[in-house]
């Protein structure tokens, strides 16, 4: 069996046409699998996204729903479909048609090759902004130069299809913060990277805003690296090699009688080590506070309805 595990959130109109243009291909290539399922996970959408999957879901019994009590966040939904999933493998895709469900197959094959996770790596993303495309290829470089794992996630997406052997070992991980192309990254396994182009919506907007993208970096990238807080260390180093010089140019100045009031230089260098001092802290916070959402144990996401 294949599962197809698809986050949504506020996609009334999109989830019709993911549906019949999925089913369809999934019909039409029958030969390459027993059976499939379609896991819809509603993120807590706030319009009639879960009346058009009920609306599914009554007249096909290929297709599934979970339904969150509130927002939770796409990887709380995916970890979600993961659970639910009964597939040998599954396929993570959203439901705008960005992840092109022409792909499937050719997923699918490279499965039954013997890879265990094959990931869809973007070749071109669409009508993307420059500052959005910037953004992106920012965080993909920090992120793999900061891992101290090693793993590459450059331009990979959410569209990926998983083993079971895999699905498992990632559903033993305890954090709450997870992120997803980082964990299917770090189980390691046999993997295939399959490029694509990513088409524009078929309807609907995004709903990631620059904010929600940064926080999301910022995230996923304390989840995986400790370097952030290297930084500290090194803005201690560069404020003491600044003090250094310093006090060997004011002694010197001193004993050769040129000293100046060097009211100036004082302010300068008050607010200098005071900015550094709170850019430190906010890295320190920042992790602190990672350490206080996970120890509370809360569950990464409450099930309203499934079916």
């Amino acid at each position: 069996m294949l599962s197809l595990i698809v986050p949504a959130y506020n996609e009334e109109t999109t989830i019709p046409l993911f549906y019949k243009k999925t089913t369809e291909l999934l019909t039409q290539n029958k030969n390459l699998y027993n059976d499939f399922e379609i896991i819809f996970v509603d993120d807590g959408s706030v319009d009639d996204t879960w009346p058009a999957i009920k609306s599914l879901m009554q007249k096909d019994t290929t297709v599934h729903g979970i339904k969150f009590s509130r927002n939770f966040g796409k990887e709380a939904a995916i970890f979600a479909g993961l659970h639910k999933a009964k597939g040998d493998c599954a396929v993570i895709l959203d439901c705008d048609l960005q992840h092109p469900p022409e792909l499937i197959a050719e997923m699918y094959e490279q499965y039954l090759q013997g890879y265990q996770i094959v990931r869809c790596v973007k070749n071109h993303r669409s009508k993307e902004s420059t500052l959005r495309k910037l953004c992106n290829s920012t965080f993909f470089r920090l992120f793999d130069s900061s891992d101290s794992t090693q793993l590459s996630i450059a331009n990979a997406s959410d569209f990926q299809l998983i083993d079971r052997k895999v699905i498992d070992y990632i559903l033993k991980f305890q954090e709450t913060s997870l992120f997803f192309r980082g964990i299917s990254a770090y189980v390691g396994f046999k993997t295939r990277d399959i490029e694509f182009d990513v088409p524009e919506r078929v309807a609907g907007e995004t709903k990631w805003s620059y904010i929600s993208l940064i926080r999301y970096a910022f995230s996923n990238m304390s989840a995986f690296s400790s370097k952030p807080l290297q930084l500290v260390t090194f803005c201690g180093i560069i404020l003491f090699i600044i003090a250094v010089v310093q006090t060997v140019e004011a002694l010197y100045s001193y004993f050769i009688d040129a000293a100046a009031p060097g009211f100036t230089t004082v302010i300068i260098l008050l607010l200098f080590i005071g900015s550094m001092l709170m850019f430190s802290l906010g890295i320190i916070g920042f992790y602190v506070g990672k350490i206080f959402e996970e120890v509370k144990h809360r569950p990464r996401y409450i099930i309203d309805e499934e079916e």
